[in-house]
């Protein structure tokens, strides 16, 4: 089984070019982020041959990663279709999904992803859903009771969001989590602590109890998926700007290089996932 990395484009300030370029130098597979506009899409083509990149669609709706709380079911199931056929065009390997409302009932949310699994057929393009704040996948517990409810419903584990959720790390949820292991199909490889999505350091040794419980729970994604004979797991190091990243007061200037944060967790998991797989 393989790992494959990818660099994420949230908060990319680079050309495309450059930022593939940077990604393969750095050892990531490829690059996970929102499609371009149509005019620039040529150009993201060409780019993505040349590098040999592969390329993860990050498909958002509800007109912000906060949605709008006045969109409709099928307003959201309306927005996924318009940025599928925005992202085709690049041949992603796969979406993640950032769609949906958290004010739904548990009921509602599924009938929502009931149909947006239905556009996975529809369009040929493999759809997994992230457990991500302001959406129903916000919590652990919602979460498991809507895949329990959808076994074929494919989930992106970003477990930092549920850290500050529920203001805790997740050791003391595993039970619950395992629980979810099966319908995982991508990991998104933040950390996060009991008050806040993002630590504002991994390399620091105050964080390193964070950055462990995270990577037990990734070390069993991967032993569960090469016990199935999966052929390959994707991971995407996903530390970001947008309040995420903590700033010095005052001069807001960031406190890490987000980039060299994103190399070193790059490097962590792979390490990581050696040992997992050596240690099987």
């Amino acid at each position: 089984m393989r790992l494959k990395t990818f660099k994420t484009l949230w908060g990319n300030t680079l050309p495309i070019e450059s930022a593939c370029a940077q990604a393969k130098f750095a050892g990531f597979d490829g690059i996970e982020g929102r499609a371009p506009s149509v005019k620039r899409q040529a150009q993201w083509q060409e780019t993505l041959q040349i590098h040999q990149c592969d390329y993860i669609a990050e498909i958002v709706t509800g007109n912000d990663y906060v949605p709008d709380r006045s969109w409709t079911i099928p307003q959201h199931l309306d927005d996924i279709k318009r940025q599928i056929e925005k992202s085709q065009p690049l041949s992603p390997l796969f979406a993640t999904c950032i769609v949906g409302c958290d004010a739904w009932s548990e009921s509602e949310a599924i009938v929502f992803f009931e149909h947006a699994m239905r556009l996975e057929e529809e369009f040929g393009l493999l759809l997994s859903f992230e457990t991500h704040r302001s959406r129903p996948t916000f919590n652990p517990w919602s979460t498991l009771r809507i895949a329990e409810a959808l076994p074929e419903l494919k989930l992106t584990a970003d477990i930092s969001h549920w850290c500050v959720v529920c203001e805790r790390l997740m050791d003391s949820e595993m039970e619950t989590l395992q629980q979810l292991i099966p319908q995982i199909y991508h990991i998104h490889a933040r950390v996060g602590y009991d008050q806040g999505p993002q630590v504002p350091d991994p390399r620091a040794p105050e964080y390193q109890t964070a950055v462990d419980s995270h990577l037990n729970f990734w070390q069993q994604i991967w032993q569960y998926k090469h016990r199935h004979t999966a052929d390959e797991i994707s991971m995407t190091p996903e530390f970001g700007p947008d309040g995420y990243c903590h700033l010095q007061p005052y001069t807001q200037m960031p406190v890490v290089d987000l980039w060299e944060v994103n190399q070193w967790m790059n490097k962590r998991v792979r390490q990581a996932y050696s040992d997992c797989l050596d240690a099987l």
